[in-house]
C-alpha cells in the first residue's frame, strides 16, 4: 500500500476517533460498564461512613461536583427537580463532593441551596476513581440497579435524556 495512503487512513481514523470522543463528551455517552460500588465507602455531611452498594438494585442519578465550581452551582437545580420527580419512585439522587471540599463548606452551600438530595464526600478519592476516573467537575451518571453505567457526561447533562432514561429505568 502506497505510504501516503496509508497515512491518510490513518489520520483520518484518528481525527475521527477525536471527533468521536469530543461528541460524547458533548452529548453524553451511553454504555453498560459496570461501577464495582461494593466496597466502596464515602462520608455523610456528619462525617458518617455510607457504603456505596447499599445503593445497589436501585437506580442512581449521581454528579460529582465541588463547591468552588460554577457548573456545578449551576447544576442543582436540575439535581433538585430530578429529586423531586424520581426519589418516591425510588431513584437515589447523590451529590458526590470532590476529596477537596471541607464538610464545612458542603454543609453551607447544602445548607444555602436549600439541597434536598443526598449529599455525600469523597474524602479519598475512591469513588472518583471507580467511576472513571472522575477528574473535571461536573461529571453526571445514570447507573440501572445492577450498577451499570447506563449515561454519564462531563459538564451540564441532558436533563430530557436524563428524565427519559429515569423514567424508563424507575418502571422496572
Amino acid at each position: 500500500m502506497n505510504s501516503k495512503i496509508a497515512f491518510s487512513a490513518a489520520r483520518r481514523a484518528l481525527l475521527g476517533g477525536a471527533a468521536w470522543g469530543a461528541f460524547s463528551l458533548i452529548a453524553g455517552c451511553s454504555t453498560e460498564t459496570p461501577v464495582k460500588l461494593s466496597d466502596l465507602t464515602v462520608q455523610t455531611l456528619d462525617g458518617q461512613p455510607v457504603d456505596l452498594a447499599r445503593f445497589k438494585g436501585k437506580p442512581v442519578a449521581i454528579t460529582f461536583w465541588a463547591t468552588t465550581c460554577p457548573g456545578c452551582v449551576e447544576e442543582i437545580p436540575h439535581m433538585t427537580a430530578l429529586y423531586d420527580k424520581f426519589s418516591a419512585k425510588g431513584v437515589q439522587v447523590i451529590g458526590m463532593a470532590m476529596s477537596y471540599d471541607s464538610l464545612s463548606q458542603l454543609k453551607a452551600m447544602s445548607t444555602e441551596k436549600k439541597i434536598p438530595y443526598l449529599i455525600l464526600q469523597d474524602k479519598t478519592g475512591a469513588a472518583a476513581t471507580a467511576f472513571g476516573p472522575v477528574r473535571l467537575t461536573p461529571t453526571f451518571f445514570v447507573l440501572d440497579a445492577e450498577g451499570n453505567i447506563r449515561y454519564q457526561k462531563i459538564g451540564p447533562f441532558d436533563t430530557v435524556r436524563v428524565d427519559q432514561l429515569l423514567t424508563e429505568l424507575s418502571k422496572t
